[in-house]
């Protein structure tokens, strides 16, 4: 029979704390208080490694550490709050004391969601959640539905991507106390806005995780990661504490659902039994409220959208990088490193909106094996589609934003594939109004700096462009905290780009006021050119709507042997939307069909909605 490893960690009740801690191979385990006073408290062990106390004297904020019968010191593996960092000590935090008014917020619909992700530490100068919910009623203004945070559990460091966190449970200190971050989630439930956290369950950081220190078992030496220790989830208490972890930002933080970080790389004998306890224990934390659970896997198993009873973990979101690298390759025209297996043409872009994934089981050229699994009947909002995130962003070297690469054109008409497009849209902070800010990666580790620095530039080197001295010489040093600062958003942009910032506020709202109740999968698409396509959406009232894009030169054509542009019967197309428009920095529209004939600038997208003729 497994140890019951329920509740770990401090917990506040009315005659003090109790405290649980899983530290096998240890004969004696106490904590001590920092406070001035307070008595050492001895847990008693329950068997199997399990140590269990009480202290009367502990109250909400006092701090503590676990000492081992090493005599060594270390914070609690479930700590709520490390308030000076992974080193210090852990805080006692009482989860229950912030006053939600969320209780009739009934969460979010994955078919129905516009998301926007954002780093906290650079999405404002202060980079706090207070400094960001500051902002929240601007992103209701854009149009976004729902905030995809980056990692914010502690980490080492003033600053970094949150992608090095060894503190699951405990919230990064520099961006505020917990209650913080709660108040951030309660103000955007206010406003309609959901928040859903990116959550790494496949590595550790390299520096501040104790966990070896309580048991050897927390890690495992048979599997390699580029990115830190790994975890063992053929232990027991490592798969409850990715669990509950799961669970543990949805109940106790209201968050909307998790974002599951490279889970190619979370290796589990019994795959997918932990993703599917993940997925199935931070739906119950949710109760009544609906959430939305999305993956990024690198391997591209649409198997793991169905549900457990099917061999799946019921998540509802895959990332398509797939359509990322395409339209990556078709703006810019270079493949090097890993978009060597994609050509960005028109075809590859119809193949990656209308079908998901490119790579559904065939041979990828870039991991020199096969990649992907068929995608046969999941709905297309399945799919995460974009075009920038923080990956994307800092894989151009020194971290260089796509509209910076080419041309407003070809930007603006991908841009409405992404967001009029059947996959769910994602918008990295500041794209909607052309940060000029650029994002590398960054990560506050002194005593690493070399190692990481030549790290970044092995990565560069995969690109045959990047191996240039001159081109490695740009990379940012990603230990500076001016690489940081040079990533924060100046939100005053806005008002200088508004062409920009407009592109994407119509888009938005034309995507929910002409395909919010739409079956999103009725959608068909056909190749016009070499560089252009249409997609077609089919309606019972026959109020049809199309996407043309044309990334090449412009097209005239009399007669377009092509059914998806025939209108339905005793209706007409009429241009509701184009790309051109001098509201968004065009030289003008042109109607895409006229009773003459076609024509398509160079470098455009329209919308065509049939309308009735008597």
């Amino acid at each position: 029979m497994k140890t019951n490893l329920s509740r770990l960690g401090a917990t506040v009740d009315r005659s003090g704390v109790s405290f649980r801690v899983w530290a096998p191979g240890q004969t004696r385990v106490d904590v001590e208080f920092m406070g001035e006073g307070l008595p050492l408290c001895s847990l008693s062990p329950q068997g199997e490694g399990l140590f269990v106390g009480h202290s009367a004297a502990a109250t909400i904020g006092t701090l503590y550490r676990f000492r081992l019968s090493s005599a060594e010191s270390h914070p609690d593996p479930y700590s709520r709050f490390q308030p000076q960092g992974p080193h210090g000590p852990s805080m006692v935090i009482d989860p229950s004391a912030f006053a939600w008014n969320d209780l009739n917020w009934a969460g979010l619909d994955p078919a129905r969601q516009i998301v926007y992700e954002l780093h906290v530490g650079t999405f404002t100068e202060a980079g706090t959640y207070e400094a960001a919910a500051l902002h929240l009623e601007s992103l209701c203004e854009l149009g976004v539905t729902c905030i995809e945070m980056m990692p914010v559990n502690e980490f080492v460091g003033r600053f970094g991507w949150g992608y090095d966190g060894v503190n699951w449970f405990a919230p990064f200190h520099h961006y505020g106390e917990p209650d913080a971050l709660r108040a951030f989630i309660n103000r955007a439930h206010e406003l309609g806005l959901g928040v859903i956290l990116d959550v790494v369950y496949n590595h550790f950081g390299h520096d501040g995780n104790y966990l070896p220190r309580f048991s050897a078992q927390y890690q495992t030496e048979e599997v390699t990661n580029p990115w830190g220790g790994a975890p063992n989830y053929g232990c027991h208490a490592m798969r409850r504490m990715a669990i509950d972890n799961a669970a543990y930002w949805i109940r106790e933080f209201h968050f909307d659902g998790l974002r599951l970080d490279a889970i190619q790389s979370i290796h589990d004998s019994e795959s997918p039994a932990l993703l599917t306890a993940m997925v199935r224990e931070a739906r119950a934390a949710a109760g009544a409220r609906r959430i939305v659970i999305s993956a990024e896997d690198y391997w591209q198993r649409t198997s793991l959208l169905a549900s457990p009873s099917a061999g799946g973990a019921a998540i509802d979101h895959l990332y398509n990088d797939d359509f990322h690298h395409s339209c990556r390759v078709a703006l810019t025209g270079n493949h090097y490193g890993f978009f060597k297996s994609y050509r960005g043409t028109a075809q590859e872009l119809l193949s990656s909106l209308r079908r998901g994934f490119l790579f559904q089981g065939q041979y990828d050229d870039w991991c020199k094996t096969e990649r992907g699994s068929p995608v046969t009947d999941e709905v297309l909002t399945s799919f995460v589609a974009f075009t920038q995130n923080h990956d994307a962003v800092a894989n151009t070297l020194n971290g260089r934003r796509l509209q910076t690469l080419v041309s407003p054109g070809k930007y603006r008409a991908i841009t409405a594939a992404l967001l009029l497009g059947p996959q769910t849209p994602l918008i990295f902070m500041g794209q909607e109004f052309n940060s000029s800010a650029l994002f590398p990666y960054f990560a506050d580790y002194p005593a690493e700096t070399r190692q990481l620095w030549e790290s970044r530039k092995q990565e560069a080197g995969q690109f045959t462009q990047f191996q240039d001295p001159a081109a490695l010489a740009q990379i940012a040093n990603p230990c500076s905290i001016e690489t940081a600062r040079a990533a924060t958003l100046n939100h005053s942009e806005r008002g200088r780009n508004l062409e920009t910032y407009r592109l994407f506020v119509d888009l938005i709202a034309l995507r929910k006021r002409c395909f919010g109740s739409a079956d999103r999968t009725d959608v068909d698409g056909a190749l016009l050119t070499y560089e252009a396509f249409v997609l077609r959406w089919f309606d019972e009232d026959g109020k049809d709507r199309l996407l043309l894009l044309n990334l090449g030169p412009q097209i005239e054509l009399r007669a377009w042997p092509e059914p998806l542009l025939a209108p339905p019967r005793q209706h007409h197309w009429h241009t509701v939307w184009s790309s051109d428009s001098p509201r968004y920095g065009g030289m003008g529209a042109v109607a895409a069909w006229q009773p003459e004939g076609w024509q398509l600038a160079a470098a455009s997208a329209q919308l065509l909605i049939a309308s009735y003729v008597a």
